[in-house]
């Protein structure tokens, strides 16, 4: 899966839908999509006056709003943001529960960058092959299954 096709299919597709299984491209140009839209955001909101809080003279209107486009653009992929989060463990065959555990875990100090660490890991982790109890392999698929396996 290509960057566009995991961002169509995270935004359009499937936009809160829990069930089923991501693959790992689809996930991490997912997140790669989002990080560089906060990166622009967030940049031109500095470039704009963003800046002006430290030096006494006040944040410009035009920051604000970028940081307020910035702040809508998080609240419209927070639901994808966790969707795909979720079926990302699917594909792992992990209970979508554990990311509100690893949630959960990211609020204690020093668990939380453990947790952090092994969710990362954990996304980062091929799939299980073939199908799993939560679907078929998003990489082979019903279409692409190996027809004398």
């Amino acid at each position: 899966m290509g960057f566009q096709d995991a961002i169509r299919t995270c935004l359009k597709e499937k936009y809160a839908t829990f069930q089923g299984r991501a693959a790992r491209s689809e996930f991490w140009y997912f997140m790669l999509f989002t990080l560089l839209v906060g990166i622009v955001l967030v940049g031109l909101g500095l470039l704009t006056g963003g800046t002006g809080a430290y030096n006494g003279r006040g944040i410009s209107g035009l920051a604000w709003v970028f940081f307020g486009a910035y702040g809508l653009f998080y609240i419209a992929v927070l639901v994808p943001i966790i969707a795909v989060s979720v079926r990302r463990l699917h594909d792992r065959n992990m209970s979508g529960w554990w990311y509100l555990g690893m949630i959960l875990a990211s609020l204690i100090p020093l668990v939380g960058t453990v947790a952090s660490i092994a969710f990362i890991v954990i996304c980062a982790l091929k799939g299980t092959d073939g199908e799993n109890k939560y679907g078929h392999d998003p990489l082979k698929g019903p279409d692409n299954a190996e027809i004398f396996s």
